[in-house]
């Protein structure tokens, strides 16, 4: 189940749209209405992104009245961070070697 979860995640935060979607919600929550004027897109389109953040938790819906407000979830954004944190260490080595590679050049070209 977890490797769903994982596989659903990353589904998720590959598609642009539901990017810009967790940019915005990550700012102020958000009614589907009010997300569906920042696109180019029906409401019926910015709906599906939404069920696909929803259901990876990556948002959550809270019913304030007749509205439903949409929140960022930074917790399950946590998971992809830590999934992330395994790479990132092995790319700052890299980055370090490259950056003594190109000062060394710098050097031997003076």
């Amino acid at each position: 189940m977890a490797d769903r979860i994982k596989q659903d995640l990353f589904q998720a935060i590959a598609d642009p749209t539901r990017r810009a979607i967790l940019a915005l919600v990550a700012l102020q929550a958000l009614t589907p209405n009010a997300m569906a004027e920042k696109f180019d897109m029906s409401r019926q389109a910015v709906s599906k992104h939404i069920k696909v953040l929803q259901e990876c938790e990556l948002i959550k819906a809270e019913q304030s009245g007749r509205e439903i407000y949409y929140h960022f979830n930074p917790k399950k954004m946590k998971e992809f961070d830590q999934w992330l944190d395994q790479f990132r260490k092995s790319w700052e080595t890299r980055f370090n070697q490259l950056d003594t590679v190109l000062s060394t050049l710098k050097k031997q070209k003076k």
